[in-house]
């Protein structure tokens, strides 16, 4: 127990050396939990870190916690081996954490940027530079295109045209076998590589296949991005990757289809990012996409000596939304409070809301938490995102929901979908109505797939005001071919065509290592759509804060940029708090971090501001970011201040202002 021994706001690090023993168990999972008791709240736990134990070898056991509130009792414990298994622990520590001194920015020298690293990558020279990985067989042939792959062409821009060479492989005996080399020597470290190919498939295959390029990095498989192909066309690989550590081998490689169907790989480029070049050309489309002119035009008693008065226009909010996620825990930290409402406009709950927060065991219901939250984003004036109705992932669905049978899951299904859209009607803006559609399917299994219709219906039924999105991970990264934008797009089409009420489209935004036109290009594919677009739980990761901080600009920059894009939310900012590791942009005990540091400039770089004089006509005319504006005019008797709106279209806004 070690209640009163521990302060809130403070970040410990728990340190425990550990084994087991016993019960024919020779390894098993150990783990640190705390449990906290508040007298308002009841129990909780929280789980701090944990190991893989052996019966032969003491092994050390780290993590970290934070308290936000005030518990009455707080006890530390060790679980996690089967029952009749022996914890031997030979110390335990808490501690207050030091602050550990950040990282410098990586120094980066000459990054050739645009360069391929790939030899021989045209096959001018036959397959020299190129091995088979496996007992496969290598040759060039021709008749590939000759056009660079588009997501390249956006990052590359004017570029020598491929060679149509390809190398053609046959043999294949095994999925993993195809074409090879070795990076080890050209890679630099902290630099964002882009992943560029075309690749087609021989004929015999049965179904759709996925090609793969990969890097073996010291026998680690990475993925540099995928491609589901079902016919004989060309197809892009687009994908990127990141190595923060030097490796010892480093290998590339193309593999994917099955055994005995033959592999053709294209204009495989490899090549470095230069994110800052981009950014430039984000700042000219963002001037086209959230920037208006405007005209004030002043009238008053005064209005024919206004000539040559001094105007100052500063904005003090961009509209544009910029959320994050919160827990209930978080909201009883004054600090975490006060960050949060100084910084965003919009609150998404990361599990508060999800059914197996609000009813864990059947008509066992808990609101309050998600009410607490809902209070105090209302008395901010921060909207909210409703996550989520449903949630199509079976690992995530509670036990007794998954132990019943169809007629009583229907029920449990209708009830969910009346219970909290009818409690909460016109207190949330947007519904994530059954969440991960392309990676799970409970419901459908169980009800069929009219239930996603219905579950859309139904809730458009309960709560007409809130517009209602599909939401799903890796759609805008290249890496994984259950969510490719193409298959996003084929299931919202389906879901209208049954005439589902979809509104919005949620990209979750877990990504690594990110590349701006290969973002871009799936928000354009589903721009298509006209449907808004958000950016529903961003977050991005790296030791390194200014990679991580980088990262996360990389992808605001882009969101921002593209008119299709509505919003964005993270996935929370502050440490101990997040579902990842290295994603935090504050630590634990409030001290903003080189990633903090870029979002704050990136919000501060979004506001206008104008100064000058009112013209013959009684204007003053700028052009600014759409928001909230106050405007001061200095006349001889006295300073006179108004504020006004700059919303969103395509003429110039004219403001009339009273003095």
């Amino acid at each position: 127990e070690i209640t009163g021994r521990v302060q809130r706001k403070l970040a410990y690090n728990v340190t425990a050396v550990v084994r087991i023993f016993g019960n024919n168990v020779t390894t098993a999972t150990v783990q640190a939990t705390l449990w906290v008791h508040t007298p308002d709240r009841g129990e909780q736990y929280i789980g701090i870190g944990k190991v893989q134990a052996t019966d032969k070898d003491w092994v050390q056991l780290q993590g970290k916690f934070l308290l936000n509130g005030s518990p009455s009792r707080v006890i530390i414990y060790l679980e996690g081996p089967p029952p009749g298994t022996d914890i031997l622990v030979n110390a335990l520590s808490v501690k207050h954490a030091e602050k550990i001194p950040p990282l410098p920015p990586p120094i980066i020298e000459n990054p050739d940027y645009g360069v391929n690293i790939i030899t021989n990558s045209q096959l001018s020279d036959g397959t020299n530079g190129w091995f088979p990985l496996g007992n496969c067989n290598l040759s060039a042939a021709s008749g590939s295109p000759k056009i660079l792959p588009p997501m390249a062409r956006d990052s590359l821009g004017v570029h020598e045209p491929l060679s149509g060479r390809y190398i053609l492989v046959k043999n294949r005996t095994q999925t993993w076998m195809g074409p090879a080399q070795m990076i080890t020597d050209k890679l630099k470290l902290f630099l964002t590589y882009q992943v560029s190919a075309w690749v087609r498939i021989g004929s015999g295959a049965s179904g759709p296949q996925n090609v793969n390029v990969a890097l073996g990095v010291d026998n680690q498989w990475v993925n540099g991005g995928q491609a589901e192909i079902k016919d004989g066309r060309w197809h892009e690989i687009g994908g990127s990757f990141r190595i923060e550590k030097q490796p010892s081998k480093l290998m590339v490689y193309v593999q994917g289809p099955a055994a005995g169907v033959d592999l053709m790989v294209a204009g495989l480029q490899i090549f470095p990012v230069d994110r800052v070049a981009r950014f430039k050309h984000l700042a000219r489309q963002t001037d086209k996409t959230r920037k208006r002119d405007v005209i004030l035009q002043f009238s008053g008693s005064e209005s024919s000596s206004l000539f040559g008065t001094s105007v100052t226009v500063m904005q003090t909010q961009n509209s544009f939304p910029i959320g994050s996620c919160i827990n209930r825990t978080n909201i009883e930290n004054e600090d975490f409070v006060d960050f949060f409402v100084k910084n965003f406009n919009w609150a998404v709950f990361e599990n508060e809301l999800k059914w197996y927060w609000t009813e864990p065991q059947r008509g066992n219901f808990n609101y309050k938490d998600a009410d607490d939250m809902l209070a105090l984003c209302q008395n901010n004036k921060i909207e909210t995102r409703g996550h989520c109705i449903f949630w199509e992932v079976q690992s995530t669905v509670q036990q007794w929901i998954q132990a019943l049978n169809k007629i009583d899951l229907m029920k449990a299904v209708q009830n969910r979908l009346t219970g909290l859209l009818t409690r909460y009607k016109g207190k949330f803006r947007h519904y994530d109505v059954n969440n991960e559609m392309l990676h799970g399917s409970f419901y459908k299994d169980r009800l069929g797939k009219d239930i996603r219709t219905y579950m859309f219906k139904t809730a458009n039924q309960l709560d007409p005001s809130a517009t209602l999105f599909v939401n799903d991970y890796h759609v805008e990264d290249g890496r994984d071919t259950r969510s490719y934008p193409e298959k996003y797009i084929e299931q919202i089409i389906d879901l209208q065509l049954q005439g589902a009420p979809v509104g919005g489209i949620g990209i979750q935004g877990h990504i690594d290592n990110p590349v701006g036109p290969i973002v871009c290009s799936a928000l354009d594919k589903l721009g298509v759509l006209g449907l808004p677009i958000w950016f529903t739980e961003l977050d991005v990761s790296s030791l390194n804060e200014h990679i991580r901080g980088e990262d996360l600009e990389v992808m605001i920059r882009e969101a921002f940029a593209h008119p299709a894009v509505e919003g964005v939310m993270l996935w929370g900012f502050w440490e101990l708090f997040m579902s990842r590791d290295n994603a935090h942009l504050v630590d634990a005990e409030g001290e903003i971090n080189e990633a903090g540091k870029r979002l704050l400039a990136l919000k501060h770089e979004w506001l206008s501001h104008a100064h000058g004089r009112i013209d013959i006509q009684g204007q003053f005319e700028f052009r600014g970011f759409h928001g909230t504006y106050v405007v001061e005019v200095e006349t001889e008797l006295n300073k006179v201040s108004r504020t006004f709106v700059v919303d969103m279209g395509d003429s110039p806004l004219v403001v009339s202002i009273d003095l």
